[in-house]
């Protein structure tokens, strides 16, 4: 097949000026001395935190729990524990009740755990409320220990113990009282503790700097695309069929 000049030049300068730009978006220009991945991952982080805030409609559900009992046995063993994990965990978790005005007695890896439903509910929405707004110091006074990692590591006793709870709750079949537990992990415990350290920012904030990543990507990604067919074709390569020839 011939070349075609045309389409070849035309190929050439757009996957070079993509190469160009790709260097570009890896030099540390951007925000804080970031390279252009880090700066539009640390972004929509923050913006994924900022819409992830659904704590105080929970705050105001729980309302009505307060009061109900909860009475219930879990098994803190994990798979893959190490000899003594799970007993230790089991340690945790009842420090993690009591504390928080439950009664928590622990035999093995088994924590039986008895307190008012709302109470202890509203104390797991308060932690996550603080560890979502950064502010590890009061989980820290609050469970008495002195540093993130232990501070962190008594905040997951939230998500362990009550997804535990919550099977044993669905198990008795007290579906209301399993699906609150369920949203409080999810809506709240979970975002609490996997957006910790980064500020929250709203899209009204940041929209046009978010617009502008996503039409850049869409037009970029295009881009590499167009170099890549302008090139082929200008070499004479074609995913076009070729024509059949009729027999005479």
């Amino acid at each position: 097949m011939a070349a075609d000049k045309k389409h070849l030049t035309w190929g050439i300068i757009l996957l070079i000026s993509f190469v160009g730009v790709l260097v570009l978006i890896f030099l540390p220009i951007y925000g804080q001395g970031q390279n252009g991945l880090e700066y539009s991952d640390d972004l929509f982080n923050k913006l994924a935190k900022g819409s992830a805030y659904q704590i105080p409609k929970l705050k105001k559900d729980v309302e009505k729990y307060k009061g109900k009992s909860l009475d219930v046995v879990v098994d803190a063993k994990k798979a893959g524990d190490k000899p003594g994990d799970a007993e230790a965990r089991a340690q945790r978790i009842a420090k993690v009740f009591t504390i928080n005005g439950a009664t928590a007695e622990v035999e093995g890896s088994k924590v039986h755990i008895k307190g008012d439903f709302g109470a202890i509910m509203a104390a797991a929405l308060e932690d996550s409320d603080q560890m979502y707004n950064n502010n590890g110091d009061f989980i820290k006074k609050k469970y008495d220990v002195s540093d993130d990692e232990k501070m962190k590591q008594m905040f997951r006793q939230w998500h362990n113990a009550l997804s535990l709870v919550n099977k044993k709750l669905t198990l008795d079949k007290k579906a209301e009282d399993a699906n609150f537990v369920k949203n409080v992990i999810t809506k709240a415990i979970e975002p609490a503790y996997n957006f910790y350290g980064i500020p929250a920012v709203k899209i009204t904030e940041k929209a046009g700097v978010a617009t502008g990543l996503l039409v850049f990507y869409v037009i970029y990604t295009i881009w590499y695309g167009f170099g890549v067919l302008y090139l082929f074709e200008g070499l004479g390569l074609s995913t076009k069929k070729a024509k059949v020839k009729k027999e005479v």
